[in-house]
């Protein structure tokens, strides 16, 4: 197994489902379901072509870059219902940002703005 490090400025190629629909999945709610999913699709899939330390980043860019390599997966559906119905405590997952077992819009740079103006 190939393992790519994080390029953001390289696309992925999308990634084609085989004959069978997985379309139609529910939410894969434990992770040995969504083990098997990805086993009996026969293609690879971002989360296992590409470094897990991605989907798993600290950095707003690089968060956002995990989330668009989830955009070609054809178990992104599944994968998101599967991660909130087990409250994912972090991570990229179905191509969403999960903080504390909630989906959250975007990552936030550490450090907070100022409330008020510094005085000189």
């Amino acid at each position: 197994m190939h393992i790519q490090t994080h390029a953001p400025s390289v696309q992925p190629d999308p990634i084609r489902p085989s004959d069978s629909t997985e379309d139609s999945l529910t939410a894969l709610t434990t992770l040995t379901e969504l083990d098997d999913a990805i086993e009996r699709l026969g293609v690879a899939v971002p989360c296992r072509s590409y470094d897990p330390e991605v989907f798993f980043a600290e950095s707003p860019a690089d968060v956002e870059y995990a989330k668009s390599l989830c955009r070609t997966c054809p178990l992104r559906e599944a994968c998101l219902a599967g991660a909130k119905d087990r409250r994912e405590p972090w991570g990229v997952w179905g191509g969403e940002l999960f903080v504390q077992g909630v989906v959250v819009p975007r990552k936030r740079p550490r450090g907070r703005p100022r409330k008020n103006p510094v005085t000189a």
